[in-house]
């Protein structure tokens, strides 16, 4: 989607659709609202005719549309809720609840009345940049196996009027910041959308060449024999049951400051995931194309960098491998030995996840020495058990990398929740013939075992791990409670919330 500044007001201007924003009003409020009477002009009454009558009144997603006389277009009205309660997120959401009403009926143009959305407590470009991500991510659809296309929003433009006008400058920044960001999104739930079928490690590889050679970027690409002449024992055995091998990518954008830190964003990319040995039900396995969302979250995050050349030098690891059963899978007893030497008892072959990262996340710290390691993967179902299908669990090791990152969620909209990590954990993933086990007899705390076992790999060096199980994709049923910018399949999520940390966090 194109978006657009315009000094103008959005009702002066031509527009399918002119957007403002209404907040809900109170139950003894009888009096027409200041804030309307620019569109009761344009529509010459309607709107607060509307009003009369209680046809509009603000709520959460409501949505009213007048049509202009004179043929100038439509004026949407979108409900934001109380005031009270008001913030960006749900400015995000309305704009998002409005490019998606407008499908399939004749708007190819939205104009944004800025400063509708704007309170005292809800700055001008925290909505501004809301009403871009709510537009961009909003319109999206996964179109590559369709055949044909409702049509929707094509443009959006944030109208600033006499009120927002002198903070013009800033004001586009953001926007072109934001629109930045939010085709970086688009571009990475393309890609974790695709079935495993397409969307093999090979392929990975390939699309991570393709980012290099577009933005300048350094790419490696270790086939399986380079991992198994780096003991990269984890992967081969994750990905020995099937016939597309494992590759382990790595990703260099450079920094845009000098002496500037070093970040590693390592993912897990399981490009299907069907338990190997250890087999799935049949119910849940055709949703296990997206057990690569880690892995294309960096590469998303890693074209954000360079498109916005955020200060820290920032390292992408993407650790790929298909689990399937087969005469030579990985089986329940097996011991892998990782990059770094240290090994793992494999107990349950669909605990893959933590077993490629582990050498992923042994490599970057030996290679790189980082200053910072980020990991996101769709790791645990126990994740979703604990904080549900929107929620990211956030374990760290590191006070200002947490800070960073929860600071970074507030500003996005990307919730994440800390957990914690205790010697407890620590005791139940050691394993009697091994440094490791990746599974553990007791039926709790799967999502902090997980994070302990990865703990392992990465030394001493401050760590951050997410586990984006829940939050990575939505179905058809948990697409009925999450926002509307959350489209059907994968949701990118990460991209937004670490690239944010990358631009805010910088640290000596």
């Amino acid at each position: 989607m194109k978006v657009l500044v315009d000094r103008r007001d959005g009702l002066t201007a031509a527009a399918d659709v002119s957007v403002s924003g209404v907040f809900e009003r109170g139950e003894k409020e009888t009096s027409f609202p200041r804030a309307l009477a620019d569109e009761d002009t344009a529509s010459a009454g309607v709107v607060r005719a509307a009003w009369d009558r209680k046809e509009i009144r603000g709520k959460r997603k409501e949505l009213t549309v007048v049509h202009r006389p004179n043929g100038k277009g439509r004026l949407l009205l979108i409900g934001l809720g109380p005031r009270g309660r008001y913030d960006a997120e749900v400015a995000r959401r309305a704009a998002a609840e409005a490019v998606k009403g407008l499908k399939g009926k004749g708007a190819r143009t939205v104009g944004f009345r800025l400063a509708t959305f704007v309170t005292d407590t809800t700055p001008s470009e925290a909505v501004a940049r809301a009403l871009v991500d709510g537009a961009v991510l909003g319109s999206y659809e996964f179109l590559r196996y369709k055949s044909s296309n409702d049509g929707g929003v094509e443009e959006s433009t944030i109208h600033l009027g006499d009120d927002l006008a002198r903070e013009e400058s800033g004001l586009r920044k953001a926007v072109q910041e934001e629109t930045s960001i939010a085709d970086c999104v688009v571009w990475t739930r393309d890609i974790a959308n695709l079935p495993a079928d397409t969307a093999t490690p090979e392929q990975l590889a390939e699309e991570a060449r393709a980012l290099g050679k577009e933005f300048g970027l350094k790419v490696t690409v270790f086939d399986e024999k380079k991992l198994a002449e780096m003991h990269c024992g984890g992967l081969l055995a994750v990905g020995g049951g099937s016939a597309h091998p494992p590759r382990m990518i790595v990703l260099e954008y450079g920094g845009g400051a000098r002496r500037g830190r070093t970040v590693a964003v390592v993912g897990k990319g399981i490009t299907f995931d069907s338990g190997g040995i250890s087999i799935k039900p049949a119910a849940s396995m055709a949703e296990m194309k997206f057990d690569k969302s880690g892995a294309v979250a960096v590469l998303g995050i890693l074209r954000a960098a360079a498109t916005l050349k955020v200060a820290p030098r920032v390292i992408g690891v993407m650790a790929c491998a298909e689990n399937l059963p087969s005469g030579t899978a990985y089986r329940p007893g097996d011991v892998a030995r990782t990059y770094n030497g240290k090994t793992i008892e494999v107990l349950n072959t669909d605990a893959e996840g933590r077993v490629v990262l582990s050498d992923a996340l042994g490599y970057v710290v030996a290679q790189y020495r980082p200053d910072e390691v980020i990991d996101l993967a769709t790791l645990t179902g126990a994740q979703v058990v604990a904080l549900g299908d929107d929620t990211a669990g956030l374990v760290a090791t590191d006070e200002k990398l947490a800070a960073g990152l929860l600071a970074a969620s507030k500003a996005t909209g990307e919730p994440i929740w800390r957990m914690p990590l205790t010697d407890f954990h620590r005791e139940l993933v050691k394993s009697d013939i091994a440094d490791v086990r990746n599974s553990v007899e007791l039926p709790v705390a799967g999502m902090l075992t997980a994070a302990a076992f990865l703990e392992t790999f990465v030394g001493g060096t401050a760590w951050a791990h997410l586990d984006i199980a829940g939050a990575a994709r939505t179905t058809s049923t948990t697409r009925r409670y999450q926002p509307a910018y959350q489209n059907a399949g994968a949701t990118a999520f990460g991209v937004r919330l670490v690239t944010r940390y990358l631009m805010d966090a910088p640290r000596s």
